[in-house]
């Protein structure tokens, strides 16, 4: 008899739903908001409200195209945190639900765990995955941290951002620019037709394999204030090398840390996950790094890299194989470590 998962995810403005079966994934539906975009950035209120509207036929089509009945599942995953907390609760209510109706076990999946494993995805039997031990950079709107990955169970935080995150530096300087959100793909967009040495930003000093990005957005800030009091079409005339150096910054930043991690764990394996590493700089600069240090780069495919119940049904795996359930009185968290 098949071990089939059905994966749910809510932790921010995305309602996705998955289903993996033995270990292989058969959908990954995904219902994005648009509702956020006039206000600069997500609103919980209105992600959670969107959620409820969405979580019933996002669950429908992510098991009709699986193919599986709802009788046919094993268990479900569900997103527990962290995350936004009203966005949380949708998603955990409807799979305790679920789950109470159809008598079968429920099982908590810490978010930031799924973007780590979203490397164990598999589409084809012969898809290959990372061997253990291995390093992983999770890089997202709220989250920098370097990740030391045992087991799909054993992870340890070796460094993390003690301030702002690699995503938010992106977002909110996309934001003073004047670019829609999310900036960060605009971002990416503008900067390959910039000049990456124009400007010179702030870097931290952060000990260990810490990040921290709260100085380099308050020096592009005060770079663009000045700047426009001159000339007030400053950011117009200049926007692709504002976005070039900043990203190039930001990477810089993030390798800084990632490098002497790399040589001092002496990992043969070094993965990215989260929203930032569907940035175009990021995934370039990581390989050209491991392609130097000759380790070998883990590179997700982009549709597993922004939010998405794929990765939350294979921690959910992992966890049913190990007969791992969580008790339906568990309520949702917002913040959390590895």
């Amino acid at each position: 008899m098949s071990d089939i998962i059905l994966g749910i995810e809510s932790s921010c403005d995305d309602t996705s739903a998955a289903v993996i079966a033995d270990g292989l994934l058969k959908s990954n539906v995904i219902a994005s908001q648009k509702v956020h975009e006039a206000y600069g950035g997500v609103v919980p209120e209105l992600a959670s409200r969107v959620h409820q509207q969405n979580i019933v036929p996002v669950v429908s089509e992510a098991l009709r195209q699986a193919g599986v009945r709802a009788e046919d599942l094993s268990a479900i995953a569900y997103t527990r945190g962290p995350g936004l907390l009203g966005s949380l609760h949708v998603g955990t209510s409807f799979a305790k639900g679920m789950a109470i109706g159809l008598d079968i076990p429920l099982v908590d999946v810490n978010h930031l765990h799924g973007h780590v494993l979203s490397h164990f995805i598999k589409e084809n039997p012969e898809d290959e995955t990372p061997e253990f031990p291995f390093l992983c950079l999770l890089v997202s709107g709220g989250n920098s941290q370097i990740v030391f990955v045992s087991s799909p169970s054993e992870m340890r935080i070796i460094g993390q951002t003690i301030d702002d995150a690699a995503g938010e530096a992106f977002d909110k300087c996309a934001k003073i620019m004047g670019l829609p959100y999310p900036g960060g793909p605009h971002i990416d967009r503008i900067a390959s037709e910039g000049d990456p040495t124009r400007f010179k930003f702030s870097k931290p000093h952060t000990a260990g394999y810490d990040y921290s990005f709260s100085g380099l957005k308050t020096s592009f800030l005060y770079t663009l204030r000045d700047a426009v009091k001159e000339d007030a079409d400053f950011i117009e005339k200049n926007r692709a090398d504002l976005c070039a150096s900043l990203q190039k910054t930001i990477i810089d930043i993030l390798l800084s840390k990632l490098e002497p991690a790399i040589r001092e764990t002496g990992v043969r394996h070094v993965a990215i996950g989260g929203g930032v590493s569907a940035n175009s700089g990021v995934r370039q600069a990581v390989s050209d790094l491991c392609g130097r240090l000759g380790v070998r780069a883990w590179i997700p495919a982009r549709k597993f890299t922004t939010d998405n119940a794929a990765m939350v049904a294979m921690a959910g795996y992992y966890k049913y194989q190990k007969k791992e359930f969580c008790d339906l009185g568990l309520p949702p968290f917002a913040r959390t470590t590895i």
